[in-house]
């Protein structure tokens, strides 16, 4: 998982879905799992 600051390239991934957990933004992607990434 990638821990950024801006998780714009994640978001663009085809599949990837944006999630709100625990006052993080995370992005998972069912597609291609090795874009999965953290917000924060």
């Amino acid at each position: 998982m990638k821990v950024r600051a801006s998780i714009k390239s994640l978001k663009n991934q085809p599949g990837a879905q944006i999630v709100r957990r625990r006052g993080r933004v995370y992005v998972i992607n069912k597609l291609n799992p090795r874009f999965k990434g953290r917000q924060g």
